[in-house]
């Protein structure tokens, strides 16, 4: 069979690790349909940036392009103003250092979220790479949605994303989806009066209840649409919100083309700002037919023979613990004594993968959407609501199958040992954290109505409290953010927005999914086989380098000490000032620093409390890089956890399903015991004093030649007896797992986008409830904290309503304000008044700034008090 790598591996021999596709079928002796399934492989070799199209069927290694041909492939980011940054794929940024800068004149037909080939150029004074996009290898927005205009001569669409800087032109018959039963007849104007405008907007039916209750059919299946996008009755599409399909790339010479394919509704109604943030991202919505067939064939009803190999604990008090409005339950916990004092904790979790079988459709369609998306009044999940509402959701008093993780934890909160198994459930309740909360409190209603599950409440709060204070001794950072939470009344409009509360219950199911997932992550490596790993790298010695300079000015700093610095001379620079009596300009580089999670930790501590602990903390955690996926282990830093995965989340997290099956697969082909038939894994977890790998204890900073962390414990870099590494028992018989390496590699960097994209989708949609909810309140004056400082102007942020806004530098008008970068200041010309980065300061509600969905606030300055004059006498 014709493999990514033997292909690779083909193309790597060559000279200039450079390869036709003729070449390659002629060398690697291909015929019939192994010519085709070339072609195909190359395409997704070149989409996931392993090799580079340098020319007409010709094909280089990513990192060799690079060094050679001054090549880099990447993802444009558009700026409003024009210009963009290719941002490098990962397989070549070990040759590249930060972003490339493209001005407008080099970006050609480009669009915002292309995949595209630059062509290096020279780099400016700040180090910074600059390049030309030769071409585009894939498109990354194959629809816009936007606001439909209808013009003098042609109607077009505005897009709202304000990256995607091109109008939409869309020719005559264009204008409606295919199919639309509201098709516009020939004789309609091209462009309505505003009178006519204003008649047609305030015919629309009013709404009295929210889109989703009154959502039909496929709507609930699908649980995101309301009846916003479904309408029929549109006579005039002027200033509605549409997605649109580009059918005609722009050149340098033509707008976009397009064809509207969907009509969501006027931006103010409510949910139809969600559903431009589907759209917006790309998120996957709908599901296929094909899908929800599969969904619906599943029998409900649990078989004795499917239970044979499982273990029994459904006459267990075991409970599942979540938030008020969650409907799918993945994870329930269970704690006891056991006879040497020591605690057992149960973390079982819903068997997914018994359901979601690979390759099937419900498989490809939970990888193409990789995570569940919330927002706050709906939902977008990962799989049909037949599985993860019902079949695979762990609901009280149903049998429910699992995976499941049995820990034995002593006083310290060490895991002396675990066991992981196969197993059924039967949920005694279905708990909320605000009740879990009132219990704990000793509500007397509630504790008497959970008489029987109280003592093993008190049970749960005892050892989270272990566990939390083992990961503190560890060094693991605890930046406890409030994050906002949106309120909503009866019909669905937003009334409030208000601090998210993170009580004990919500703690103690965090300590226990954390000790689930390093055990199962400690158990997969240590048998050797190739899994999905959940790793956060080290910081970036510029982002470190950043924080300590701003920290300073507070007072504090990270303990890092002296920060090395290389200075350099770039020789593009040099040779176009040879001769001319000027020196190359001086860059200075932060070199590499040694930081770990206990400095983080220690400085979380000393500013806990203090007026400048949002802003610090803030600023830490955008110095911390973001976790991702990897198929290699290089631990979590920010849990000083040399080994972590995800495991706990499998019904919201396409990782998670990947690690049941490949656990499931080593526990049927290699288990350590069983019991009355049911295949049992054993293991233990490293004690938290042993040195972590960011330590200056750790005698081994370097990682092993495979790319692992170098679990103490672990598979690849124990030597036990005469030295000899030690070698799996998998592995010496030839099993390296259930999936290759390079399509884990491939999932995991999947998951990784995949998540980002949720991320980004609901933080931007968050921004514009603010926005909308704060249309009410314009005139009004706050108190809030300056949290950026900028050259055009202040972010604030006001207090306890996590509400943020800029003040332009342009609306102080009492002198003249310039920006001060090497203090980070605004300061006044004439009276030297300072604003600063963490400054408290009064504001007004000025404007909303709808073009950059911004919100922008004015300065209320103190009046002075007026004292009469006393005459002279």
């Amino acid at each position: 069979m014709l493999t990514d790598q033997a292909i690779l591996q083909h193309i790597e021999r060559q000279p200039h690790h450079s390869a036709g596709y003729k070449q390659l079928v002629r060398e690697m002796a291909l015929r019939g349909q192994e010519r085709n399934q070339l072609a195909e492989r190359l395409r997704a070799l070149v989409k996931s940036a392993k090799l580079i199209e340098t020319g007409r069927d010709r094909y280089t290694l990513a990192q060799y392009a690079a060094a050679r041909q001054n090549l880099i492939a990447g993802r444009l980011t558009m700026h409003r103003d024009g210009y963009g940054f290719v941002i490098p794929n990962p397989d070549q940024r070990a040759t590249i250092e930060g972003d490339i800068f493209i001005p407008p004149p080099a970006i050609g037909s480009a669009m915002h979220g292309d995949q595209v080939l630059v062509e290096l150029g020279r780099k400016k004074e700040d180090g910074r790479a600059e390049g030309r996009i030769l071409r585009v290898l894939t498109r990354g927005n194959p629809t816009v949605v936007g606001t439909f205009h209808r013009g003098a001569k042609q109607n077009y669409v505005t897009p709202i994303d304000e990256k995607v800087q091109q109008d939409v032109i869309l020719p005559r018959g264009m204008e409606w989806p295919a199919g639309d039963g509201s098709q516009e007849p020939p004789h309609v104007r091209l462009k309505q009066s505003s009178v006519e405008r204003e008649t047609s907007r305030k015919s629309r039916v009013p709404r009295s209840s929210p889109p989703l209750a009154r959502a039909g059919g496929n709507t609930n299946r699908d649980r995101v649409l309301g009846t916003e996008a479904l309408r029929k009755e549109w006579t005039d599409l002027d200033g509605v919100v549409v997605e649109v399909e580009i059918t005609d790339w722009p050149s340098p010479t033509q707008q976009p083309r397009g064809r509207v394919i969907e009509i969501l509704g006027y931006e103010d109604d409510f949910g139809v700002d969600v559903e431009i943030m589907i759209r917006k991202f790309h998120l996957p919505h709908h599901f296929p037919v094909e899908v929800l067939q599969e969904a619906q064939r599943f029998d409900p009803v649990l078989h004795s023979s499917e239970l044979r190999h499982r273990h029994d604990y459904r006459n267990l008090p075991i409970v599942t613990i979540d938030g008020e409005t969650a409907r799918d339950f993945d994870d329930a916990v269970h704690v006891r004594n056991l006879p040497n004092g020591n605690f057992e904790l149960q973390v079982h979790i819903a068997d997914v993968a018994h359901y979601v079988r690979e390759g099937s459709p419900i498989d490809l369609e939970a990888r193409l959407r990789g995570t569940s998306v919330y927002f706050p009044d709906r939902a977008v999940p990962m799989l049909p609501m037949e599985l993860s509402t019902d079949l695979c959701s762990l609901r009280p008093q149903v049998d429910r199958m699992v995976l499941s993780c049995l820990m034995e934890i002593d006083h310290h909160g060490e895991i002396v040992g675990y066991t992981l198994n196969e197993g059924v459930i039967r949920s005694a309740e279905r708990m909320t954290y605000t009740n879990v909360k009132l219990i704990l409190d000793g509500d007397p209603a509630l504790r008497e109505h959970y008489r029987r599950l109280v003592d093993g409440f008190e049970l749960m709060r005892e050892l989270a409290m272990i566990l939390n204070r083992k990961r503190e001794r560890r060094g693991s950072i605890d930046f406890d953010l409030p994050e906002p939470v949106i309120e909503f009344d009866e019909n669905g409009l937003m009334k409030s927005i208000t601090r998210s509360e993170r009580n004990i219950a919500n703690r103690i199911i965090e300590e226990f999914m954390l000790s689930a997932n390093e055990c199962v992550a400690s158990y997969l490596e240590n048998k050797g086989v190739a899994s999905l790993y959940r790793i956060h790298e080290k910081p970036d010695p510029k982002r470190v380098y950043d924080f300590e300079t701003i920290a300073a000015k507070f007072g504090y700093s990270l303990g890092v000490g002296a920060l090395p610095v290389k200075r350099v001379q770039f020789k593009a620079e040099r040779r176009e000032r040879a001769g001319s009596g000027r020196g190359a300009k001086t860059v200075e580089i932060p070199e590499e620093v040694h930081i770990t999670p206990r400095m983080y930790q220690k400085l979380t501590e000393k500013i806990a409390g203090k007026p400048e602990e949002r802003i610090l903390s803030y600023l830490m955690l955008r110095s911390l890089k973001q976790a991702r996926y990897s198929e290699i282990n290089e631990g979590h830093f920010a849990l000083a956890a040399p080994t972590y995965t995800h495991f706990t989340s499998p019904i919201r997290r396409y990782p998670d399903l990947i690690v049941h099956r490949i656990l499931k697969d080593v526990l049927h082909e290699s288990p350590e015991r069983e019991d009355n038939g049911v295949p049992i894994g054993e293991g233990g977890v490293a004690h938290s004093e042993t040195p972590s790998p960011w330590s200056k204890r750790s005698k081994t900073p370097t990682q092993p030649k495979d790319g692992r962390m170098g679990h103490p414990q672990g598979s690849r870099s124990k030597q036990p007896g005469a030295g000899a590494p030690f070698k799996p028992p998998l592995l010496e018989r030839g099993f390296s797992g259930p999936i290759p390496e390079d399509e884990l590699h491939n999932i995991a960097d999947e998951s990784s986008q995949s998540e980002r994209r949720a991320d980004e989708a609901e933080r931007e949609l968050m921004e514009w409830k603010k926005m909308k909810f704060m249309e009410q309140h314009i005139g009004e004056e706050y108190t809030g904290l300056i949290v950026s400082v900028t050259k055009f102007g202040m972010f604030v942020e006001l207090n306890d309503m996590f509400i943020e806004g800029l003040v332009p530098l342009g609306s102080l008008i009492d002198d003249r304000y310039q920006y001060h970068e090497n203090t980070r200041q605004i300061i006044g010309a004439r009276n030297r008044k300072t604003y600063s980065m963490g400054d408290p300061i009064r504001v007004l509600v000025d404007r909303l700034d709808r073009m950059q969905h911004r919100i922008q606030f004015a300065v209320v300055e103190e009046r002075p008090v007026k004292t009469k004059r006393q005459k002279k006498l």
